[in-house]
């Protein structure tokens, strides 16, 4: 029988997550799948290239400037830096709709992900039943096993809505009346890049203030919004302050991921549990690195707006290429730089396809399994990259599909 440790850290399954070396690996011995290549310069589409996407000016002498200020920095309060958390609060509470105190309704995390687990430790014990919508990002569901939470799946259905992400708002209501107490999000969705409706957002806004359920959202994307796109903050609405954390940071659309910085506001009592657990898991968020959230939320209008364009040319050509093959399913993401084709039918499994992608096509890709169950013939491009790279791979990548289609 497996010891119940070694099943709780084989639960979280780091091999096809990104950020991994065994990405690099070969293929299992005996697969079969090492043949003629079609690699040219290798592209990992597992996470975006902070070398094609420079961080935002002035990070770097901001880190220094923060380092220069010796231990003050060094050793912040578990919180964060009071003077930082402040400037941060009030960017936030203007870019969100709703004010925030700068005192103790925020917390600065190591990475948006830090912020994850605080989240879910601060509201998930043996029992907690979460919803998790599905397809997510990949932490959730593990975290929620993690801390022996009971999983309750929300089937999102992204490709057959407009104007809409598609979440099954009945099956919502039936897990809250059915004693979930936790919903954890992510909007704009990763892996989909779909926005949350309005009307959606309202919904489970009315939902969980109806049944006292508390929302952990994640708005990693919420800067890099395509075409005018609108986004309704959660927190914006009438939902119940008490009941809400809000996770964002400066790791993705302002390519300062090497800084490992993250935020999370909300809930005054769930900030506080976030803490005290913060403090015995790494203290605090890395004191020189805080100080690189003094640019954030404050860089020239037009260096986002630059950022957005180059986004979405690289996302629109992606499409096209992938829309010409028959079989291929894939929205038109809306925010953020993910895109989540559906494959057609293929002569090999999702998992053997990726590594074939990897081995024969200098492409790495993220499995759509990392994301819920029910994506496995689903692929995640982080487009975030050179574009005539990130353009040749994705020919690669239908040149491939082709060369495995089932029937071909």
């Amino acid at each position: 029988m497996t010891n119940p440790i070694q099943k709780k850290f084989a639960d979280l399954a780091t091999e096809n997550a990104p950020g991994q070396e065994v990405r690099q690996a070969g293929t299992a011995a005996g697969s079969g799948l090492i043949g003629e290549t079609l690699a040219g310069r290798p592209v990992d589409f597992s996470h975006g290239d902070v070398d094609a996407f420079l961080p935002s000016d002035g990070a770097l002498e901001t880190f220094v400037e923060g380092y220069r200020r010796g231990g003050s920095q060094a050793y912040t309060e578990y919180l964060g830096d009071a003077s930082i958390r402040a400037g941060v609060a009030q960017r936030l509470g203007d870019f969100t709709g709703a004010a925030l105190t700068s005192g103790e309704d925020l917390i600065i995390t190591p990475g948006t992900q830090g912020a994850l687990f605080l989240a879910m430790g601060a509201t998930v014990t043996r029992g907690t039943k979460v919803a998790i919508v599905e397809p997510d990002y990949f932490a959730n569901r593990k975290l929620v096993r993690f801390f022996d939470g009971v999983l309750v799946p929300i089937a999102m259905d992204y490709l057959d809505t407009q104007g809409r992400a598609g979440l099954n708002l009945d099956r919502l209501e039936a897990a809250f009346k059915d004693g979930a107490e936790v919903l954890v999000l992510s909007n704009p969705n990763n892996p989909t890049g779909v926005i949350y409706s309005p009307a959606e957002i309202d919904a489970i806004a009315t939902l969980a203030g109806r049944y006292g359920a508390t929302v952990i959202v994640d708005q990693l994307y919420s800067r890099l919004l395509y075409e005018g796109q609108a986004y309704t903050h959660l927190r914006a609405t009438a939902m119940p302050r008490e009941n809400l954390i809000t996770i964002m940071g400066p790791s993705k659309t302002e390519s300062l991921s090497g800084f490992r910085l993250g935020v999370a506001f909300g809930s005054e009592a769930i900030i506080e549990r976030m803490a005290k657990l913060q403090a015995i898991v790494s203290l605090r968020a890395g004191g020189y690195s805080q100080a690189v959230l003094k640019l954030w939320l404050a860089e020239p209008e037009a260096w986002m707006a630059e950022r957005i364009v180059k986004h979405q040319a690289i996302r629109d050509d992606l499409i096209a290429i992938l829309r010409r093959i028959d079989g291929v399913r894939v929205r038109t993401p809306e925010a953020g730089s993910y895109l989540f084709p559906q494959l057609p039918k293929l002569t090999i499994g999702a998992l053997d396809f990726v590594r074939a992608l990897r081995l024969q096509a200098g492409v790495t890709v993220t499995p759509g399994t990392e994301f819920g169950p029910g994506s496995f013939q689903s692929i995640r491009f982080n487009y975030s990259q050179d574009h005539a790279a990130a353009v040749a791979a994705a020919e690669r990548t239908v040149a491939l599909i082709e060369r495995y289609r089932a029937g071909a």
